[in-house]
């Protein structure tokens, strides 16, 4: 489908925002003992959250539209996104209900653990969902909120503007997939999606669902897509991992900024790519995710340092 680009306007991401109490520990707990942190950080988390607080670094107009409870733990999730640059008159306060955290353990190698606890009587009905605005020029879904999102996706659709889906979650719905414009996947989710073990078999059969532009993100081993048919496949950036929280959702919404200023597909991905390498390669999830200047310095520095790494 072909949607309109454009450098200037409005992207909408929508889904999840949490508060994140992120522990940096020498091993992954294994047995029900007591454990020292060697780091810590508390910063605001949640896919959908990410995504914004991460084009809102980058330079981009956004807002979050997002389901929260009426106490304190929202209070910060709202107060940091606000910091951050982030439009929040499009997230709806629930009262009587509790804001979603998690308690996340870090290992050396930068691999991490998560403990969410999501408030499961909080409403999950999307008729508040508000309009788009007339300068909205994408919008951003994750897969934790089938139902608000798909309404966000199918009004994206509508206008004729970027509808970007996160499938990074098992099963995300091939209603969904059939809405959106283009599917960034991870592997697991691309694989419990279609059934399939191979990645370029699985966005074929993605493919066969959607005239979306199919791409599946692979960690440390890039990223792959499909053009006109044909398999492509980008290595990551080598970095020294330090902490993985948050690179897929920094990924997303680098690519979401980048396709809606109207970057081609390589380029978007290779900017989508070097944003996660910098995340990273720093601890404290969100926290980690970079600006404009930065992330462009280290483009410029490694333009030709595009091998199989991590991210």
């Amino acid at each position: 489908m072909r949607v309109r680009s454009s450098q200037t306007g409005l992207i909408l991401c929508t889904g999840i925002a949490t508060q994140d109490f992120v522990f940096g520990v020498d091993k992954m707990p294994d047995r029900a003992t007591k454990y020292r942190a060697r780091q810590f950080a508390c910063g605001g988390g949640g896919s959908a959250a990410n995504y914004a607080a991460s084009i809102a670094r980058l330079g981009g107009t956004v807002g979050l539209v997002s389901r929260l409870g009426e106490d304190s733990i929202g209070d910060g999730i709202v107060a940091e996104l606000v910091g951050d640059g982030v439009d929040c008159r499009f997230m709806k306060r629930f009262a009587g209900h509790q804001s979603s955290l998690s308690a996340i353990v870090v290992d050396p190698q930068g691999e991490r653990m998560i403990i969410l606890y999501m408030d499961n009587e909080l409403p999950v009905t999307a008729e508040w969902v508000p309009d788009l605005p007339p300068d909205t020029v994408a919008v951003l879904a994750d897969s934790r909120w089938p139902q608000g999102n798909l309404v966000m996706l199918q009004r994206a659709r509508a206008m004729g503007i970027h509808a970007i889906l996160d499938g990074d979650l098992p099963g995300v719905s091939v209603e969904a997939i059939k809405t959106a414009t283009m599917v960034a996947f991870s592997s697991e989710g691309l694989a419990a999606s279609t059934s399939e073990t191979s990645l370029e078999a699985g966005l074929r059969k993605a493919a066969t669902w959607s005239d979306a532009t199919m791409i599946v993100t692979q960690g440390g081993d890039g990223v792959s897509w499909l053009d006109q048919g044909q398999f492509h496949h980008m290595p990551a950036y080598r970095v020294d991992a330090v902490d993985t929280l948050g690179a897929g959702d920094v990924f997303h919404g680098a690519l979401a900024l980048a396709v809606a200023e109207g970057q081609a597909l390589d380029e978007a991905l290779r900017f989508s790519s070097a944003a996660a390498a910098i995340k990273v390669s720093r601890f404290g999830g969100r926290l980690g995710a970079p600006d404009r200047t930065e992330l462009l310095a280290f483009m410029a520095a490694r333009r030709s340092d595009l091998v199989d790494g991590a991210f």
